[in-house]
C-alpha cells in the first residue's frame, strides 16, 4: 500500500482514470532492464524512474564524453569520465530515491543478460550498438519478455514494442545481421531532442506494457520525422522464417 508521500508524488498520475491506484500499484512493483545509458536510456529511465517504476538495472561499459552532452540529457559536465550507468543512477535518485537502481558498468556477455532477463518484466533497448540489438531480442524471446526498442539518427527516430506475445514479431523479423553496417550517431550525427522524443516514447510504451493500459506498438513501427514532424506509423507482420522466433527455430534452439 502507498504511503502518503508516494500518493502525492504520484497524484498527477493516479487520477487518469485508465491508471488509477492499480495502474500505479504496477508501476510500483515493476522491475526494468534498460541497455544503454546514452542519448534514448537517459529520457526513458529519468522518465520511468519519475512516474514510479521500482526497480531499474541499468547496463552500460560507456564513460561521459564532452561530444554526449548535447543530448544526453542526465549527464552534466561534472560527469564527464564517470561511467554512464552509475551517472544516470546519480540523476534517477535525485529525482526519485526510493526507485532502486542497479548499475552495471560493463558489456553483459549471453549468459549474464540471460541471468539480468529473467529478473524483470521490460527489456528497453536504447544502444546503437547492434550486436547487443539482436543478443537482447534473442534473451526477450528466449524468457518471453516484451523489448521496447528504440533509435535514433539525424533527424529521424524510431519506435516499436517487440515480443509483446508469441504472435506478435519479434527484433529480427524486422532487421536482420545486415543491418549492423548501419551509422551511428557518431559517424552520422544527431539533433539532440529527437532523442529525447524517442526516449520518452519509449517510457510511454514500457508504461503501458506493465499497467495494461492502451494500446502498444506491438506489430506496429512508428516513424518519426524531426524536419517535417511527421509521426507515420505502418504494420509488422511475424516472419514464419524468422531465425530468432519462429517455431522451427524455438525447436532447433531446444
Amino acid at each position: 500500500m502507498m504511503n502518503d508521500d508516494q500518493l502525492l508524488r504520484y497524484s498527477r498520475q493516479i487520477m487518469l482514470p485508465q491508471f488509477d491506484i492499480a495502474g500505479q500499484d504496477k508501476l510500483l512493483a515493476a522491475r526494468v532492464l534498460i541497455i544503454g545509458a546514452g542519448g534514448l536510456g537517459c529520457p526513458t529511465a529519468l522518465y520511468l524512474a519519475a512516474a514510479g517504476v521500482g526497480s531499474i538495472t541499468i547496463v552500460d561499459d560507456d564513460a561521459v564524453d564532452l561530444s554526449n552532452l548535447q543530448r544526453q540529457i542526465a549527464h552534466t559536465t561534472r560527469d564527464l569520465g564517470t561511467n554512464k550507468a552509475i551517472s544516470l543512477t546519480e540523476s534517477i535518485h535525485a529525482i526519485n530515491p526510493d526507485t532502486h537502481v542497479n548499475a552495471i558498468a560493463g558489456r553483459l556477455d549471453e549468459e549474464a543478460l540471460a541471468e539480468q532477463v529473467q529478473q524483470v518484466n521490460v527489456l528497453i533497448e536504447c544502444t546503437d550498438n547492434f550486436p547487443s540489438r539482436f543478443l537482447l531480442n534473442k534473451m526477450g524471446v528466449r524468457f518471453g519478455k516484451p523489448l521496447v526498442s528504440g533509435a535514433a539518427i539525424g533527424f529521424t527516430g524510431q519506435l516499436s514494442v517487440f515480443n509483446l506475445t508469441p504472435e506478435t514479431p519479434c527484433y529480427a523479423c524486422l532487421y536482420s545481421d545486415v543491418d549492423e553496417q548501419q551509422l551511428t550517431c557518431s559517424e552520422a550525427g544527431i539533433l539532440s531532442p529527437v532523442t529525447g522524443v524517442i526516449g520518452s516514447l519509449q517510457a510511454v510504451e514500457a508504461i503501458k506494457v506493465i499497467t495494461g493500459i492502451g494500446q502498444p506498438l506491438a506489430s506496429k513501427l512508428m516513424i518519426y520525422d524531426g524536419l517535417t514532424a511527421d509521426f507515420r506509423t505502418m504494420g509488422l507482420a511475424k516472419d514464419p522464417e524468422c531465425a530468432v522466433c519462429s517455431k522451427g527455430a524455438c525447436s532447433k534452439e531446444a
